[in-house]
């Protein structure tokens, strides 16, 4: 009825409420109070005194909607709104459990939040990608990241054969739980024993959901930040090499080609007939630390990516030489190594501890023979080839200091290997004696004289096919490596031309990647002392939770009670695409509970809404935003929450418009003005009679020390850090679940082990003692009193005026200020009577900026 107070239809629902309920609605609030509400709302930082100023005389109508739009802009808005979503998200950077390793690439998901939040990422593609970013876009490191939502939850790191099954259903019930929590306010956990007590969750939909996830492993990966502006870069990069290459594929088609020939039919032969070592063809290359390996045009394997503390390389090749006496193991230098390696340390170098052969001869079998009297091209003191064959696994060979030069082993095998119908060889080599010294460009070759020699050279095992054969049965790719082969060799002007190529190559712009914390499939998972397989490729239904009664096998599926096709999780699931490493079970997943037509759409968005009502009027529609089932709180404003859902979907999902919705209504507007005959009715003010006055979050109350002071450090992203003097926003400490920081406990950040969708707001002596305590608080209120002393200069009226409207936001009353002014002269009196006497004033403002810091009105924004 009350149609004058009504600034939007948010206000309509409202208000109802409050006719019905016989309450009336608080004034608005001053322009004043309304910039600090806004700003702790939206970026959790104060306004300057110049900027409240400007707003409170700024005479345009549209000054307060212009305003949110500065604010919804501004990029502490991803780092305010950010914070809520980890708490839901149950972030930490660490495993948890007694040993509580660190996460140290976890910091990532924070990151993605933040950025997503920034860019305004609609709500649904938010959602999709941190349940299967790796399953929809690839390609793009912010999906990538955005995965990690699924394993930002506890896992134990010391895993005993007879707890792995166990373990791993713990982890996929962390999953599932989550994501029911946090994105459909549904406790889905509670059914994993049996069906659900009270919602309609039976324990078959429990199992069927967690099989979404029943390959889904955490995996430290190399992303590269910025593919579309590398992209970019290798186009050009790659018009400019395209001289380069044309000169040489000319050259080798109008000149080389027939030098070869020549070369072929008089020297060849005799060449083969000298040459002492073939370099292997390897069929197979492979890092057990995770390392990529790339196969070379020369032969060898080019290492990239993750480069682990220790690895073991296992190459594999076939052969049919027989009486095969010895083994020569390169290490080739390349540009793309510090110093040209010919290792991946950070000084170049590497250690190759122990070199291990098996044989498997093609007619069945298996052997592996012993290698003696090793020799190198060069050996650090100490660290001598002979010592990759000894029965210390730590001893090693490396070469230090001669980096950048390609470097070469060779083993003598005790007896020839001589077998008929020719061998697979799998050639081991260990990498256990020194951190990330591993080899960057291994290369195997074979030789079946004696004694070994040290000579450089020899034949790769695919040149000596293609030279077996008739010039007329050769294939291109054939014709065109032996043709590249004997340039390298022997042809000088091929050689200046193919130079010139690899120096301007050796300029290509490189990959900006980072080891990003990721939760996929198909990938190598992140392992501390774990006995057994790292998951199972099947879920089953089990009996009470119990993984020894086990009821068969539970396909993918999703909760029934939010499906309304009529083919069911048909309707969303696909095969994986032909070489996909997924099995597009989390994105069937992600388009099932983004549906809001026939899937779970439409609870999506109401719970995301009430998330967004409850941060901004500190009581959602739904006081229990984690849980909307029977054991939840009813809804205020049922009808109100339906249009609120309907709105951030039919607005795209945009978050940012639904802010401003509800910014701009009259409720919002509301003064904080207590009402004795409302609070008789509606003494919790559930239905919004007032602004209900409540204090900052934990991280806002540190970053508001920070701001005020002017101490604040707006670097953004990056690794976090447990240093309590750091001066980054609070988002940006690391959450190690053992060793939370002190002051955020004290204001009620939860333990990161669920998903938590409200804190509490707690009132506990500790808290004054920190403001009076605390180190830290001390140094940000002598940075804080640094700033008002030029005002001081003038009078001690002044400085104590500057100081309430930094610090509160609001001018000091005369009483105050006359008490301020007396308290600043006693302090500074006292000081001025030891031996701070040239620290008096500055020590005196520290201590009225310490009393201000001390204020309810500091960490109660109204």
């Amino acid at each position: 009825k009350n149609s004058a107070w009504v600034r939007s239809p948010v206000d309509q629902f409202v208000l109802a409420k409050l006719e019905e309920k016989g309450l009336q609605p608080a004034e608005p609030v001053g322009r004043r109070q309304l910039i600090r509400r806004v700003y702790f709302d939206l970026i959790g930082l104060p306004p300057t005194p110049d900027e409240i100023t400007a707003f409170v005389n700024d005479p345009d109508p549209q000054a307060y909607e212009k305003l949110l739009d500065r604010l919804l802009e501004n990029p502490h808005y991803g780092e305010r709104w950010g914070r809520h979503w980890l708490d839901a998200a149950r972030f930490a950077e660490s495993h948890g459990f007694e040993q509580d390793y660190d996460r140290p690439f976890a910091f990532h998901f924070r990151d993605f939040v933040i950025k997503a939040l920034n860019q305004d990422m609609p709500y649904d593609q938010f959602v999709r990608w941190q349940l299967a970013g790796d399953e929809f876009e690839p390609d793009n490191p912010l999906a990538m990241m955005a995965t990690g939502f699924l394993g930002a939850g506890v896992f134990p790191t010391q895993i005993t054969a007879n707890e792995v099954e166990r373990t791993r259903y713990d982890a996929l019930d962390d999953m599932a739980a989550t994501t029911g929590s946090a994105l459909l306010g549904m406790s889905i956990g509670c059914a994993r024993c049996h069906d659900h007590k009270f919602d309609p969750l039976p324990q078959a939909d429990y199992y069927r959901f967690i099989a979404n996830f029943t390959t889904t492993v955490r995996a430290n990966v190399d992303l590269n930040l910025d593919p579309t502006g590398y992209a970019a870069a290798k186009a050009a990069f790659d018009a400019e090499h395209a001289p380069f290459a044309a000169a040489l594929a000319q050259y080798e088609k109008e000149q080389l080609a027939p030098k070869f020939a020549a070369w072929e039919k008089t020297s060849a032969a005799d060449y083969r007939q000298k040459s002492k070592w073939q370099i292997l063809e390897l069929t197979e290359a492979k890092s057990a630390g995770g390392a990529t390996l790339t196969k070379q045009e020369d032969g060898s394997v080019l290492a990239s990516g993750t480069n682990p503390d220790f690895d073991t390389y296992t190459l594999v090749a076939q052969t049919s030489l027989k009486g095969i006496t010895g083994l020569r193991v390169e290490a080739l230098a390349h540009p793309s190594f510090v110093k040209g390696g010919p290792g991946r340390a950070e000084n170049g170098n590497f250690d190759l501890t122990d070199v291990r052969i098996t044989v498997k001869p093609v007619s069945g079998g298996e052997g592996r023979p012993k290698l003696q009297n090793a020799q190198a091209t060069f050996e650090q003191p100490g660290l001598a080839a002979k010592n990759a064959i000894d029965d210390d696994k730590k001893s090693g060979w490396a070469v230090d200091p001669q980096f950048g030069k390609d470097h070469a082993a060779v083993f003598e095998f005790t007896e020839p290997i001589n077998v008929e119908g020719g061998v697979v060889i799998m050639v081991f080599l260990d990498f256990q004696g020194n951190n990330k010294h591993n080899f960057g460009r291994p290369r195997l070759s074979l030789t079946t004289t004696r004694p070994l020699t040290l000579d450089p050279g020899g034949l790769p095992a695919n040149v000596v096919a293609a030279l077996d054969l008739p010039g007329e049965k050769r294939t291109p790719e054939q014709a065109s490596l032996i043709a590249r082969w004997y340039g390298k060799n022997f042809d000088a002007e091929w050689q200046r031309l193919e130079k010139a190529a690899s120096d301007h190559l050796a300029k290509a712009p490189k990959l900006n990647t980072v080891q990003v914390m990721v939760c996929s499939e198909g990938v190598t998972p992140i392992r501390h002392h774990t006995q057994g397989a790292d998951f199972f490729n099947e879920t089953h239904f089990l009996k009470r939770g119990d993984c020894d009664q086990k009821m068969g096998l539970a396909s993918p599926g999703y909760m029934q009670v939010l499906m309304s096709a009529p083919d069911r999780e048909k309707h969303w699931q696909a095969a994986p695409p032909p070489g996909a490493k997924t099995s597009y079970r989390r994105r069937a997943l992600a388009n099932w509970i983004t549906d809001t037509d026939q899937g779970a759409g439409q609870l999506l968005a109401r719970v995301m809404a009430n998330r967004l009502w409850q941060h901004h009027f500190g009581r959602g529609i739904v006081a229990t935003p984690n849980d909307y089932g029977v054991q939840g709180q009813k809804p205020t404003h049922p009808e109100l929450l339906d249009w609120l859902a309907a709105e951030l979907i039919q607005g795209g999902w945009r978050l940012k418009a639904l802010h401003k919705k509800l910014m701009t209504t009259a409720v919002y507007l509301e003064s904080s003005r207590f009402n004795a005959a409302n609070s008789a009715i509606d003494p919790e003010n559930n239905y919004l009679w007032r602004r209900t006055p409540r204090r900052v979050e934990a991280e806002i109350v540190r970053d508001n020390l920070l701001a005020v002071s002017g101490a604040l450090d707006p670097t953004m992203f990056g690794a976090g850090s447990l240093e309590e003097s750091h001066k980054r926003r609070s988002i940006y400490f690391m959450i190690k679940r053992s060793k939370l920081i002190p002051m955020m406990q004290l204001f009620d950040q939860p333990e990161p082990l669920v998903s938590v969708g409200g804190r509490p707001s707690t009132t506990i002596a500790p808290q004054a003692l920190m403001f009076m305590n605390n180190p830290q608080v001390r140094q940000y209120a002598r940075e804080f009193g640094k700033k008002l002393l030029p005002a001081a200069e003038k009078s001690l009226g002044d400085a104590v005026r500057l100081g309430y409207q930094t610090a509160i936001g609001r001018e000091a009353e005369e009483t105050e200020i006359a008490d301020a002014a007396a308290f600043l002269q006693s302090q500074e009196q006292a000081y001025g009577a030891t031996d701070k006497k040239p620290l008096a004033r500055e020590l005196a403002l520290a201590d009225f900026c310490q009393v201000l810091f001390g204020l309810n009105e500091f960490v109660y924004i109204e």
